[in-house]
């Protein structure tokens, strides 16, 4: 297909892909700073996954107790279990501050201290109260304030469109080729510079918090591209995910003193992490349940803890945690003010995701070399701040103040550099991937292939691993990936065409998942999130470095060359203790 048969042709300087808090907040900068900007997100820009974080955004403002960007930094360095590059942790804590009081001068409405200060609360792995909060509603009010300034200065949003296809040639991003959801038909968007803010890609498990959304498609382009990702094997799972359905019961409820009990009615965290109890980090908690749970010790027998919140009171409870209420009570039946709530680990963050550099730049090898134009930030983004671990409030602080960053850097560069030539057949790749959806006669469903994905991913690659049940995982996705090629779709239309769009999905999950499966197959060790029961303990002294992996016609390849940037006479690495 030739260019001018495209429905539309877009000329613009830059492109985001993603309405987050690091998609907007990047767009913000660029359009401040005079740049024109477009967003596409295939969701609505307020429905965009970082509205559901609820407990904070941290920062040492020191508030209400004493903290300093020196504790901030050493809390997220050992909470990474020392995999996090210490240059890039140093920018994150010196930043945050700004980033809260930029949202604050915008019009956030955080909780406040009785002497008027933005509030802070404890959240788990800092040793400050430093999440800066409104109620645990914090990502819904920071995403609507951004999206609200992006429209007063004119960002271009192009709602609901599906990235079909990364246009790079030669090292250099020059834009890309989109699928409008709601018409049907592919936009090529052609630009200077390109910034994938995407999100997480939790989707990929059976038990999440993630929403439906995070499928991972950016991550799965940059491997249809030839490039690699890093640290894949690190999935967060986080320990107060909602009994049988995920969904996220925020850390807010443990940092204003909510209890984890067993089927015993014993707070158990005092046998696992005995200085922070349930405010240890989210790795350690999330073991600790599931190791109540496979011992039988989860409530009646069954694969779930209880969250104990009712000595709080229905007053603080209905002022502090309100989300965290509705949550348990419309899906659970659960009052929270008189009974404890069912609760399980859930995947909930990706560590790993597209290497990038301090000024978010994607790099291709580890070596640093970058692909010019490409940004990456917030979760899509691997620049390790999080390495192995993220702790709670780092996430929403990261994607806004990386987004920001990524804004200025982007507006920087777009001003010193003419349109790169556009590839040749740019709608080749996008079509082709539609045509062999629509004209399959293949007998699988993507539906199926999905369930099966995210049943396998969950009980062979969750909280606890070993080489056994990885290698039959290995096997499991072999086989679906050959079945996905025989997938066809019942909807041949193009408005609202969502069979073709979950087909993709379900593309764009098996592609990194098999990633995620090698990385955690090569680690031998226990790092963070990443915990092995073959090889329990952590080894520095052959795997302190990242991970890169790049897909092949002849399986994944993985680099361990990439070294993890260590203050050596600062923060050498210690033994994580709680």
């Amino acid at each position: 297909m030739k260019i001018e048969e495209a429905k539309k042709f877009h000329k613009i300087d830059t492109v985001v892909i993603g309405a987050g808090l690091a998609g907007l907040g990047a767009a913000l900068e660029i359009a401040k700073g005079g740049g024109e900007v477009a967003v596409l997100t295939k969701v609505y820009p307020t429905r965009s996954h970082s509205g559901s974080a609820q407990g904070g955004i941290a920062a040492s403002l020191a508030n209400v107790a004493e903290d300093s960007e020196e504790m901030h930094m050493f809390d997220t360095i050992k909470g990474s279990d020392y995999l996090g590059d210490q240059d890039v942790i140093e920018l994150f804590v010196a930043e945050a501050k700004k980033t809260v009081y930029w949202f604050e001068h915008m019009g956030v409405p955080f909780s406040r201290t009785e002497d008027g200060r933005i509030n802070q609360r404890a959240f788990g792995g800092h040793s400050s109260p430093r999440a800066c909060f409104s109620a645990d509603i914090t990502g819904h009010v920071l995403l609507h304030t951004l999206y609200e300034q992006c429209l007063k200065h004119n960002v271009h949003f192009f709602n609901e469109f599906q990235v079909f296809s990364l246009l790079i040639e030669d090292d250099i991003s020059r834009g890309v080729v989109a699928w409008d959801i709601r018409n049907g038909g592919l936009h090529i968007f052609h630009s200077k510079a390109l910034l994938l803010a995407t999100g997480g890609y939790g989707r990929a498990f059976k038990i999440t918090s993630n929403a439906f959304a995070n499928t991972g498609d950016s991550l799965s382009l940059i491997l249809e591209n030839g490039l690699p990702l890093e640290d894949m094997e690190f999935v967060q799972f986080h320990p107060t995910g909602l009994y049988k359905h995920g969904i996220l019961l925020s850390e807010a409820a443990r940092g204003e003193g909510a209890y984890l009990t067993n089927d015993k009615g014993e707070r158990f965290m005092e046998k696992y992490a005995p200085q922070k109890m349930e405010l240890a980090p989210r790795d350690v908690i999330s073991r600790a349940e599931q190791t109540e749970i496979n011992e039988g010790r989860g409530i009646a027998g069954k694969a779930y803890v209880h969250l104990d919140m009712r000595h709080l009171g229905k007053e603080k409870i209905m002022e502090r945690l309100p989300q965290v209420w509705e949550l348990a009570f419309n899906y659970l039946e659960v009052d929270g003010t008189k009974a404890p709530i069912p609760i399980q680990p859930a995947a909930h963050y990706s560590m790993g995701g597209i290497p990038a550099n301090i000024k978010t730049e994607v790099i291709k090898d580890a070596a640093g070399t970058v692909v010019t134009g490409l940004y990456a930030a917030g979760e899509a983004a691997c620049l390790s701040l999080h390495g192995a671990n993220r702790l709670g409030t780092n996430s929403v602080q990261g994607a806004a103040t990386f987004g920001r960053i990524s804004g200025t850097n982007i507006l920087e560069f777009i001003k010193t550099v003419n349109y790169p030539k556009m590839v040749a057949n740019p709608l080749e790749r996008a079509q082709r991937k539609i045509d062999s959806f629509m004209t399959n006669k293949g007998k699988e469903k993507h539906a199926l292939i999905r369930e099966e994905l995210q049943e396998n991913m969950t009980g062979h690659v969750g909280v606890f691993r070993n080489e056994t049940d990885m290698l039959k995982l290995k096997k499991i996705i072999k086989d679906l990936l050959e079945r996905f090629k025989e997938v066809s779709i019942d909807d041949k239309g193009s408005a609202f065409n969502l069979d073709l769009l979950e087909a993709f999905e379900v593309g764009s999950l098996l592609n990194f998942s098999e990633v995620i499966v090698e990385g955690a197959l090569a680690r031998k060790e226990s790092r963070g999130a990443h915990y092995r029961t073959d090889f329990p303990k952590r080894d520095d002294k052959k795997w302190l470095k990242h991970t890169l992996a790049w897909k092949t016609d002849k399986g994944v390849k993985l680099d361990f060359s990439r070294n993890v940037t260590i203050y050596m006479d600062r923060y050498p690495p210690l033994e994580r203790k709680y």
